[in-house]
């Protein structure tokens, strides 16, 4: 499976900023894709105001989260619509089936697996070689973070050779690359069973086998204390959490400012010694309190995680945790 980049089309209005910005940006991380051998990445992020958008290029396809600049949760008006698809036509040749909305409104809160349709649409996409499956209307996120692609790329190289624990794993992509990249062994736990399938599937596609590559549906927190109890030892492990959890399947609710403390103190207790924990978050709000884990070695990688496409240097957080 090759990456597929759409060509810019010749011709297009060269008086348009929006399609200016889209144009220079898009050839630019053009030339880094392909050295890459990545198809799916952000081709505009918010940079002019009347376009209060970020679009995400996937083999091909175009997803649009629209930010309401107000706390109602309010559609992007129709002319907005109309005047984005009509650009990209113009400068990708992409059809109208190719395009594809979200509203990210300020006070939107959904439960951390919401279905938003049922269309079971999937196709596969590339990252540094890498094959996931992808998404764009049957969920509220896609099947893959692409603001963690740096990441995924540090955790992979450490763990090399090494057992892996992701925690909160989504679809397994940070398994997925670690084993590509020789992990000995992945266990990745999630507790949604759509989830969790989606992630065996990724594996697959990649040819890797899943007696190696060991993928859960449980509670995290309830997990880490059946870990403990067997005396399971990790090299690395991954807790991306989300920043507020109302699933069903919890017994309460999840708060990641509350609770990351417990879920860290337990990782540290499946973690080998010479063994590193990766730790982040997209929450604006967080704080991490490293006095907590004075007998610990804490360093923040944010910037080092944060992906050449993204203009918003805020998307996330990232520590490095070592016993």
């Amino acid at each position: 499976m090759e990456i597929f980049l759409p060509q810019l089309l010749d011709g297009e209005d060269k008086s348009c900023p929006f399609i200016n910005c889209l144009r220079n940006q898009y050839k630019h991380l053009r030339k880094w894709a392909k050295r890459a051998k990545t198809d799916c990445f952000r081709i505009y992020d918010r940079e002019i105001s009347h376009y209060p958008l970020a679009i995400d290029l996937y083999a091909g396809r175009f997803c649009i989260q629209y930010f309401s600049p107000t706390r109602e949760l309010n559609e992007p008006e129709e002319t907005l619509i109309q005047d984005v698809n009509k650009k990209l036509k113009q400068l990708f040749g992409v059809l109208e089936k190719d395009i594809f909305w979200r509203i990210r409104a300020k006070n939107k809160q959904t439960r951390q697996y919401e279905k938003i349709d049922h269309t079971q649409h999937f196709f596969d996409v590339i990252e540094y070689g890498v094959k996931f499956r992808i998404n764009l209307e049957d969920y509220l996120d896609t099947g893959l973070f692409l603001d963690h692609r740096e990441t995924r790329q540090i955790v992979a190289k450490a763990s090399k050779g090494k057992r892996l624990l992701n925690l909160f794993a989504y679809t397994c992509s940070f398994s997925v690359h670690a084993a590509v990249l020789g992990a000995c062994f992945t266990k990745s736990v999630d507790m949604s069973n759509t989830y969790t399938a989606w992630g065996e599937e990724n594996f697959l596609l990649n040819e890797l086998l899943l007696k190696n590559n060991v993928v859960i549906r449980e509670d995290c927190l309830k997990f880490l204390d059946q870990e403990i109890k067997i005396k399971e030892k990790y090299d690395v492990i991954v807790i991306d959490p989300p920043t507020i959890s109302r699933s069903k399947k919890m017994t309460q609710l999840f708060d990641i400012q509350i609770d990351y403390i417990e879920l860290i103190n337990k990782s540290l207790e499946l973690l080998s010694n010479s063994g590193t924990i990766y730790f982040s978050t997209n929450s604006r709000r967080f704080k991490f309190d490293e006095s907590i884990f004075s007998h610990c070695g804490i360093q923040e990688i944010t910037e080092k995680t944060i992906p050449i496409d993204y203009k918003n240097k805020k998307i996330h957080r990232c520590w490095e945790i070592t016993k």
